[in-house]
């Protein structure tokens, strides 16, 4: 972990926090990319004088930022999930909420994947279709020639 082990005032010693470099570091992602999910409400860093500094939660919150964009989630469906995650401690909303995007998601991707193999199939056929033609006008010429 990319953790200076430094500590805000008024903290406990295991509350440490991540510059907006050393936690993009650590994501295996750019500073411009935290400040983005920042500047749309997903993370609130607090401040250090003029620093934002990232506490392990904000970490936590960007690693499911993450893996929801890579798995297809809007932003405002990823800030619904997270916003739960405040409200109900039991996090039994946010279950539910999550168990339903992903029912949703894995219908859609099936619609897509469907649609996809449809689509193959169609372009295989006029590959075939095509080459025929382009053996068949070979061969005519062959013949002529």
């Amino acid at each position: 972990m990319a953790s200076t082990g430094k500590r805000l005032p008024g903290t406990s010693l295991t509350d440490t926090f991540f510059t907006v470099t050393e936690l993009a570091r650590d994501l295996a992602i750019t500073p411009r990319t935290i400040r983005f999910y920042e500047d749309k409400g997903l993370i609130t860093p607090r401040r250090a004088g003029t620093m934002r500094v990232y506490t392990k939660r904000d970490r936590a919150r960007m690693v499911l930022i993450l893996r929801g964009k890579r798995l297809g989630f809007s932003l405002r469906e990823i800030k619904e999930y997270l916003d739960l995650y405040d409200i109900d401690p039991s996090q039994t909303e946010q279950i539910r909420l999550l168990l339903k995007k992903v029912q949703t998601r894995l219908e859609m991707l099936e619609d897509q994947r469907l649609a996809l193999e449809e689509t193959i199939l169609e372009l295989k056929d006029i590959e075939e279709q095509t080459l025929g033609v382009l053996e068949r006008e070979a061969a005519q010429k062959k013949a002529a020639g």
